[in-house]
């Protein structure tokens, strides 16, 4: 009878404990992505300065704003799950690679704005 009665309360107290260590812990934090973020920014910025130097077109700006929001929509949902894989981040790296190669060449190409 003690034995059972030493057993029942052990499995209460550790049900009541495992509770009390569920509540008390932080809700999960969106997954980090500086370096992805860094390159945005940046991305971001050298497209504005194209813009302000009329070295961009008002068209190569509109394709080079919806290539960034693509990226951006792709960050979101690879942090949706919690976890952004090796894989996700690579697919968002090869983005940014395209994307800036794209804001190079339009950068430099013959047209300007008028």
């Amino acid at each position: 009878m003690t034995t059972k009665l030493f057993t029942v309360s052990l499995l209460a107290a550790c049900l009541v404990w495992g509770t009390l260590a569920a509540q008390e812990q932080p809700k999960a934090e969106q997954p980090k992505t500086p370096k992805i973020t860094k390159r945005q920014i940046h991305q971001q910025e050298r497209i504005q300065q194209g813009v302000r130097s009329g070295k961009l077109t008002p068209q190569e700006t509109r394709k080079l704003e919806r290539e960034q929001a693509k990226i951006q929509r792709d960050k979101k949902k690879a942090k949706a799950d919690g976890k952004v894989t090796p894989e996700e981040r690579e697919k968002l790296r090869r983005e940014q690679n395209k994307a800036n190669r794209d804001i190079y060449r339009l950068k430099h190409n013959d047209r300007t704005q008028p």
